[in-house]
């Protein structure tokens, strides 16, 4: 009686679960749709005052230099030098080497890699990270380097 009643209880959570639609997220994720694309000339992007305030800042290149190490941006640009992610010492920047340009890559990531960043970083960060990495390359308006 005992397996008859267990098996009852069975086969009624199994007919309750089979009548109940599985829940449905209430929002899809928000992803950024931005047309990126390698190549094909120097992107356009309007100066940003807010950004040049930060180039050639060596207290900014020192703050985007620690957070260039704790995002571990060194695991792929290999401290300028290049690997996986392109270099930065050099003078070919595929996206473009202005403050905005760095910024943007840095926010919005690019094709074959380079991860977004947007909802990691606040926009001083941002610019940080962007003013180091002018720096790496001696692009930094007073030509401040920090290697």
């Amino acid at each position: 009686m005992f397996a008859a009643t267990l098996f009852a209880a069975c086969d009624v959570e199994k007919k309750t679960a089979e009548e109940t639609p599985p829940q449905q997220p209430s929002q899809e994720p928000q992803v950024a749709l931005v047309q990126l694309a390698p190549g094909g000339g120097k992107p356009q992007v309007t100066k940003n005052a807010e950004a040049q305030q930060f180039d050639g800042n060596p207290e900014q290149i020192a703050a985007g230099r620690q957070l260039f190490m704790a995002y571990n941006c060194v695991g792929c640009h290999f401290n300028g030098g290049g690997g996986i992610g392109p270099p930065l010492m050099d003078s070919k920047w595929i996206y473009g080497s202005s403050m905005e340009n760095i910024g943007s890559t840095i926010r919005e990531g690019r094709p074959n890699g380079m991860p977004s960043f947007r909802a990691m970083v606040t926009d001083e960060q941002v610019w940080q990270l962007a003013a180091y990495v002018r720096s790496l390359s001696g692009l930094a308006n007073n030509k401040t380097a920090m290697h």
